[in-house]
């Protein structure tokens, strides 16, 4: 089996990009974990899969490194928002995409014939504790829960963004040991479907340093749905107001949590090669 992809990073967090309107590709679950393989294969965070839809302007499948199928990512939304408008899939700068999450909805931010940024309409974050999930009954918000790990208490908030994170904050960040601390949070009892996790440092209340251990991947080097849940778990603690800059190990999003209580988040995404993969 052999098809033609696209190589793409929204802030260094990358990903290859099948378009099922002109290739055919199975067991996607296999593929995802020898494709993202950075010595044996293309090398990615993830595999997408872009294609028609019945309910959407487009489909979006997304399978992490380690072959487990996404809910959603919002720097692949980007960067699937950015391929089908440069590729004339879509006249539209603003369509819809249908996501294991729901639909997500990107706008292409264009000016002077130039796309800047990518503009995507994240959604509601979810906060009841069954609906993340996270294995405590009944919570409404899990805001500042003290969590144990390796003998040292952490304080945890839960956001799902289509997909579930748990938010730390700490005083500095440098000193928290993400490949340590990471994986076992995101495979903690509490967690019944893992979690992606995030450790931030406020800077002030517009301006929030993030670094990322995302389930089924590991570190990364941006999270686009981790940005946004840890702007959330900012504005619930009181640490930020309601839009920040996030600065992430690849670079930075603009996350807002707007008066109709969806969140949109701004940034980048950027082609990086094409090719043939023969498997």
């Amino acid at each position: 089996m052999s098809f033609n992809f696209t190589k793409w990073h929204g802030l260094g967090n990358d990903f290859v990009i099948v378009d099922l309107f002109k290739e055919s590709i199975s067991d996607c679950n296999n593929l995802a974990i020898k494709v993202c393989d950075r010595n044996f294969g293309i090398g990615a965070d993830g595999l997408v899969l872009v294609g028609p839809s019945t309910i959407a302007d487009f489909k979006m499948q997304i399978f992490n490194s380690d072959g487990s199928e996404a809910e959603m990512c919002g720097n692949v939304t980007r960067c699937v928002a950015r391929y089908v408008y440069e590729n004339n899939l879509t006249a539209k700068t603003k369509f819809k995409i249908e996501t294991k999450a729901g639909i997500i909805t990107p706008e292409v931010i264009i000016e002077d014939n130039v796309i800047t940024l990518i503009k995507v309409d994240m959604g509601e974050p979810i906060l009841k504790s069954e609906q993340i999930p996270v294995a405590l009954q009944g919570y409404d918000k899990i805001v500042s829960y003290p969590l144990m790990i390796l003998e040292e208490k952490y304080e945890i908030t839960c956001v799902s963004m289509g997909n579930p994170h748990c938010v730390i904050f700490v005083d500095d960040l440098d000193k928290v040991n993400l490949t340590q601390v990471g994986p076992i949070i995101e495979t903690h009892n509490l967690f019944p479907k893992k979690i992606n996790v995030e450790f931030a440092q406020v800077i002030n209340d517009e301006y929030i340093k993030m670094r990322v251990w995302e389930r089924g991947a590991g570190v990364t080097l941006a999270c686009g749905t981790g940005s946004c849940a840890t702007l959330v778990a900012a504005v619930l603690t009181g640490k930020t107001n309601k839009k920040a800059l996030v600065e992430l190990d690849g670079g930075n999003l603009n996350i807002e949590w707007a008066e109709n209580n969806h969140i949109y988040m701004s940034g980048p995404a950027q082609l990086v090669f094409k090719g043939v993969y023969l498997a």
